[in-house]
């Protein structure tokens, strides 16, 4: 994946949580077959938190952590929830989706998810298994989660972008 053409997802979640964040501390790095059998031994078969970094780099935290703290405040290239299962050939994914309301990353961004997991040596599914539409109300500016292509705001009923505007 060209990293230079991807789009980075600054955080758009409360300002307050973003003020808790550490920098200096992100996500458990997953970028080998050694460190996913790890993660894996203490997470077992829960789903969990992860972020692709600016870098592409698939960091992955605890699911009840917030993805705004697994990517360090950073912005990211995509952000989402994560299952795995073990396979005759190794890891693969079990389900991912972009489910972060804290970056609200297009379904767009599986090339960078895809690569990441590749560097990481998880296979993996063509695209996302649960993919979410995101949209910031233009009326009264709340964050909404598209269902069935209703681009209607859930809180004030105002119509929304059908283009991510971020």
């Amino acid at each position: 994946m060209d990293q230079a053409a991807a789009r980075l997802y600054r955080y758009i979640g409360p300002p307050e949580l973003l003020a808790t964040v550490d920098p200096g501390q992100s996500g458990r790095l997953l970028d080998s077959t050694q460190a996913v059998r790890a993660w894996v031994a203490q997470v077992g078969g829960e789903p969990f938190t992860y972020v692709v970094d600016a870098a592409g780099r698939l960091l992955a935290a605890d699911r009840r952590s917030e993805h705004v703290a697994c990517a360090g405040g950073h912005d990211v290239l995509s952000a989402g929830e994560l299952s795995l299962r073990r396979t005759a050939t190794g890891w693969a994914v079990a389900e991912v989706s972009n489910q972060s309301t804290g970056y609200a990353p297009e379904p767009a961004s599986w090339p960078a998810v895809a690569a990441a997991l590749d560097r990481a040596g998880i296979a993996h599914p063509g695209g996302f298994t649960a993919a979410f539409e995101f949209r910031r109300c233009p009326a009264c500016t709340a964050l909404n989660l598209v269902k069935d292509d209703d681009y209607t705001c859930c809180l004030c009923e105002a119509p929304l972008p059908t283009q991510w505007r971020g």
